[in-house]
């Protein structure tokens, strides 16, 4: 909470109970295996596209529960203002901001929209998902990511919405 939302009696940031979850997101699509054993470019778009598929695989388990649909809002406000400060930094300017956020979203939506389905189909179905929405180093084959991709899924969808909340996934 800012220094003036607490000089003005603003209540807590509803955000905050979402922090562990959303810094435990970054923090497994960070993991050595997804570029050294499944093929995903180390590259910013890589990277990219590691952050948003974890978040995609968790946003699918939240709303599967009804407790957990409004706080997948604040883990989504919680991407865009890391991906704002994270294009800021890399020098975007004010005017193109909003521009490029749009389309992170869109890319964000996108990628929840392929893995449900790839998720719900497997084999084929996930790999070709994969394939369409993942930065993926020259001549690697998909497999070691959708096995990757199916298993933290599963992790994910065993974890009480207690334990997803405070991120406590994927060990």
């Amino acid at each position: 909470m800012s220094f003036i939302s607490r000089l003005f009696g603003k209540g807590s940031d509803k955000r905050d109970a979402l922090r562990p979850l959303w810094h435990r997101v970054v923090e497994i699509a960070r993991e050595k295996p997804w570029y050294a054993q499944c093929g995903v470019a180390d590259t910013v778009p890589g990277r990219f596209d590691a952050v948003t598929l974890v978040l995609a695989i968790v946003m699918l388990r939240m709303e599967r529960e009804e407790r957990l649909i409004a706080p997948s809002v604040y883990l989504t406000e919680l991407f865009v203002d890391d991906m704002d400060g994270q294009l800021r930094q890399s020098g975007v300017g004010d005017l193109v901001v909003g521009k490029r956020m749009g389309k992170l979203m869109g890319v964000l939506g996108g990628r929840i929209a392929a893995m449900r389905e790839g998720l719900a189909e497997g084999g084929d179905t996930l790999r070709d998902a994969l394939v369409r929405n993942v930065s993926m180093r020259d001549g690697t084959a998909p497999d070691a990511l959708a096995e990757r991709v199916s298993e933290l899924a599963a992790q994910i969808d065993a974890a009480s919405a207690d334990d997803l909340l405070a991120g406590r996934i994927a060990r």
